[in-house]
């Protein structure tokens, strides 16, 4: 495709000669109200618009494949379910065509390019390739209007290709598995959006047949992950397994029999690389991922994060020799070996030149050939150095679109905070990365990661993903601010509405639901967490009236949130009333936007049960009764929080598990086995879904109210209060 990018830029060139020129053309698709991702490399707008009829037919070639056949029927059931449009295949041309042809299609766009001509009577896509001609009508389906005469394609000219010819998502479901409903659904909608590769970090949700104990209750079988694969290649995407092999495999080594394996006795987290025990297991477990996914050409053995690396007795005299890169490459050479004679071609989270440029380099080894790079490093190395040096010596390298955060609840799309203060999102932060990228010419595939870490819905990832799927097909259009407009219009329909103000919000809310109770201690360590108010005792109704004065930050800070939840339900809601698409998210925005006001109503309730005991403390030696009237409302306080709290969170897991199984559930056949590892993942701290409430749980409250209820109690029996 570079050969083929000097010659596009120069149409490109002449093609805005002309505009400027004076001719009646534009360039620009949301000038017209048409928001499509990703957005074409060349578009010449003008000519006959092209409206699509009752007699509609979608021509083929005379001799067609089985893949174009199927392209072709799902181009009609989507035209069908998004617009209403009625069509039928046909190989000869009616009235009104659209025609998909391999026919006279440029050569310079490739195998995943089309070209999309609109006529009067007829719509033309062209393509090399079967992939180039699915993703035709992909983008055909995203620019299809209506006005007052019915459907139509506006008079326009596209010739498009990807600057990117490996286009991956990285699917983590460490801590959850999605039923196979979502995951088909999932996939096309990736699809829609020129996505090819699907990197799925299974874990234990998949069910080894060399290992059965491994996979979690409920685990995709082999014959389900292989409808799956067959699924996703029928919409041009490859599945990949990730399989982890050296760290990050808590989820094989927590089980007894392997603890042997462990680089260190007390930590299930890391295999020792100088165990033949080792490869044993995970050559099992790499050969059934292998036979789940027929067709795929990679496999992805994890392998990072390996903090204890060079721990164990007989790894620290090797890594003295060779490095604890060296110790890395090690394992990794030798589990390459295998993969690449079982035909895959391996990837693996390391940087480019990381054995070299690291903190302890390696000695005497290097990475065999064939390998594929797809960690992160220094992007603002000049002209790529290190990616350069590293395709020099045989490897390919992916640009990597680094995980957009590890909040809880929300991604931090438009602004993180560090060291108390605003930086850019992930959004911007995906943009400067991609679009450089893209147009360097240097990269065999982009890689966008979305560790599961903090227990997000999949569907918070989206934005994400589609923002990966865009700038790396075309890394020169549009700028950050148009593409955000277009993505909201695209993805979730002409009626939405305030949605960068409810991204904003969620962004938010999700900052401050991290900085409640102790969660960021989870994360962060020793910055504080929050307290119950002070319990009354004895018969002078004493208490320490302190936490509205240590918590009053909070206090505020979780009055104005509150007000701002409000503000997000309300968007929420107009836009499920206005017909969305994608409503579905609406539904996961509501719970997560229920969940932080109930947080924010915790704080304020706190601070109204230490006023009500107030209360009562000032009303102790002026009126018994009212005393104990105020400590009755302090008591229907937190009871009331409770019964808030249930709810919310019934109704969050309700709403989160129509798309995905029971966080660490078990069957009959099957006991959930839970064990903590050494990574700090928010998700990982209880087995369930209770990782969202746990913090909250750690204050006690239902202790709390069994000694409020024993001290009113007391009370009462004491100064004889009748009720």
């Amino acid at each position: 495709m570079k050969n083929y990018r000097s010659y596009g830029m120069i149409c490109l060139i002449i093609c805005t000669f002309l505009i400027t020129s004076g001719n009646n053309y534009a360039s620009d698709l949301s000038s017209l109200g048409i928001h499509v991702i990703p957005y074409p490399q060349q578009v010449f707008i003008g000519g006959d618009d092209f409206y699509l009829k009752d007699q509609l037919t979608i021509v083929l070639d005379q001799e067609h494949s089985a893949v174009d056949q199927f392209t072709a029927e799902e181009f009609i059931k989507d035209l069908r379910k998004e617009w209403n449009v009625v069509a039928k295949i046909s190989n000869i041309k009616g009235s009104n065509s659209i025609i998909l042809t391999h026919n006279d299609a440029p050569e310079m766009i490739g195998e995943q390019g089309y070209q999309l001509i609109t006529g009067k009577n007829e719509l033309i896509i062209k393509a090399n390739g079967e992939d180039g001609l699915f993703y035709g009508t992909q983008t055909l389906l995203q620019i299809i209007q209506r006005d007052r005469r019915g459907y139509k394609v506006h008079g326009m000219k596209i010739t498009d290709w990807p600057d990117i010819e490996n286009r991956t998502v990285h699917y983590d479901t460490k801590h959850h598995q999605d039923k196979k409903f979502y995951v088909k659904g999932f996939i096309k909608n990736l699809s829609k959006y020129k996505i090819n590769i699907l990197v799925w970090e299974w874990e234990d949700k998949f069910a080894y047949p060399s290992h059965p104990e491994i996979g979690a209750p409920g685990a995709f079988t082999l014959a389900e992950m292989q409808e799956l694969t067959g699924y996703a290649h029928k919409y041009h995407i490859q599945i990949v397994p990730l399989v982890q092999g050296l760290g990050h495999v808590s989820y094989i080594l927590k089980w007894p029999q392997y603890e042997h394996l462990r680089e260190i006795e007390a930590s299930n987290w890391e295999f020792c690389p100088l165990k033949e025990g080792t490869y044993d297991l995970l050559f099992d477990l790499w050969d059934d991922a292998i036979e789940a996914t027929p067709g795929s050409e990679y496999i992805h053995i994890g392998s990072d994060e390996t903090y204890e690396l060079g721990s164990c007795s007989k790894c620290k005299i090797k890594s003295e020799k060779i490095g604890k890169s060296g110790l890395y490459l090690l394992f990794v050479n030798k589990a390459a070996e295998h993969l690449q004679a079982e035909g895959r071609k391996v990837m693996v989270w390391e940087r480019p030149m990381g054995w070299k440029i690291g903190k302890d380099p390696a000695k005497g080894i290097r990475p065999v050939k064939g390998l594929i790079l797809t960690e992160s490093y220094n992007y603002n190395t000049p002209n790529y150095r290190y990616a350069q040096e590293a395709k020099k010596s045989g490897l390919e390298v992916y640009a990597y679109d680094p995980n957009p955060g590890t909040e809880a609840l929300f991604l931090p799309y438009l602004y993180r905070i560090r060291n108390g203060k605003k930086v850019i999102g992930s959004l911007e932060n995906s943009y400067q990365q991609l679009t450089s990228a893209a147009i360097s010419g240097v990269f065999d595939g982009m890689i966008n990661t979305s560790w599961d870490d903090a227990g997000l819905h999949n569907q918070m990832w989206m934005l994400s993903f589609i923002t990966s799927a865009g700038y790396s097909w075309n890394g020169s259009k549009p700028d950050l601010q148009e593409f955000k407009e277009t993505f909201f219009k695209n993805y979730y329909g002409d009626s939405s509405e305030n949605m960068e103000e409810l991204y904003s919000l969620l962004n938010e809310g999700a900052i401050y639901y991290m900085a409640t109770f102790e969660r960021n201690v989870w994360h962060y360590g020793e910055i504080g967490k929050t307290h119950l108010p002070d319990l009354p005792r004895g018969d002078a109704l004493e208490y320490d009236p302190f936490w509205n004065t240590e918590y009053k930050e909070m206090v505020d800070r979780s009055r104005d949130e509150l007000k701002k939840m409000g503000r997000a339900l309300q968007i929420i809601e107009n836009n499920i009333k206005s017909g969305v698409k994608n409503d579905y998210d609406f539904d996961i925005f509501r719970t997560v936007a229920e969940l932080i006001r109930h947080t924010c109503l915790t704080y304020l309730d706190l601070s109204d049960l230490e006023n009500a005991i107030k209360s009562a403390h000032r009303q102790t030696f002026i009126d018994h009764k009212v005393a104990y009237n105020d400590l009755l409302k302090a008591q229907n306080i937190v009871e009331n929080s409770l019964t808030r709290r249930q709810h919310v969170f019934d109704d969050l897991v309700k709403t989160w598990e129509k798309t995905r199984l029971p966080k660490g559930f078990s069957t009959e056949e099957k006991k959930y086995f839970y064990q903590q590892d050494r990574a700090r993942h928010f998700a990982n701290r209880r087995p369930d879904m209770t990782y969202l409430i746990y913090d909250e749980q750690l204050l006690d409250m239902e202790g709390y109210l069994k000694k409020l209820k024993a001290y009113i109690q007391y009370y009462k029996d004491y100064f004889q209060i009748q009720d």
